[in-house]
């Protein structure tokens, strides 16, 4: 990894060690990432309409985790840990944003895309758990938090060492 290359992952760090701050200390706010979550949540639910009320109401945020997660996964397998721990951020992140919606299931003041019905509303309330919507939402919001904060550690601690790294790489091993 050049030094350019290096500089740019550890700004990057930064960059999301520092978003992180301000998400956590305006926890009711939308952040400008929202806007990417949005249709990746609403496309799930089409991508799962096959299964049922359950799966379809469920897909939005089963699609807002297995996206990231996918990457996650991906780039860890290649031997890229920082490149692995900035989905893996984006994946705490999103569990903020499933929380905001999540808390908001009994009191349904959040604007939904073209009306309809609140995901967590139904979800909830099929699971006869309704009234704890704000305690899930509090530890959706805590899982967040541990991932991203995981995901910081796992970027930075991935710039200390990298020769630990360029050895795992695949592309390392393949050369002469």
């Amino acid at each position: 990894m050049s030094g350019a290359e290096r500089a740019w992952r550890r700004a990057l760090t930064v960059a999301l060690a520092l978003y992180t701050v301000w998400s956590l200390r305006s926890p009711g706010q939308y952040h400008f990432l929202d806007a990417l979550d949005l249709p990746i949540h609403e496309t799930g639910h089409l991508v799962f309409a096959w299964g049922g009320d359950i799966l379809t109401a469920l897909g939005g945020t089963l699609l807002q985790l297995i996206m990231p997660l996918a990457f996650a996964v991906y780039f860890w397998r290649r031997g890229d840990r920082h490149a692995a721990s900035v989905p893996l951020w984006w994946t705490g992140q999103n569990c903020w944003n499933i929380a905001r919606y999540v808390a908001d299931a009994r009191a349904m003041e959040l604007p939904l895309v073209g009306g309809g019905e609140h995901d967590w509303n139904y979800l909830l309330g099929e699971w006869g758990v309704l009234r704890r919507d704000t305690l899930i939402a509090r530890d959706i919001r805590f899982l967040g938090t541990v991932l991203a904060i995981i995901a910081i550690w796992i970027g930075w601690q991935a710039l200390r060492t990298p020769d630990a790294e360029a050895a795992q790489s695949p592309a390392a091993s393949a050369a002469p």
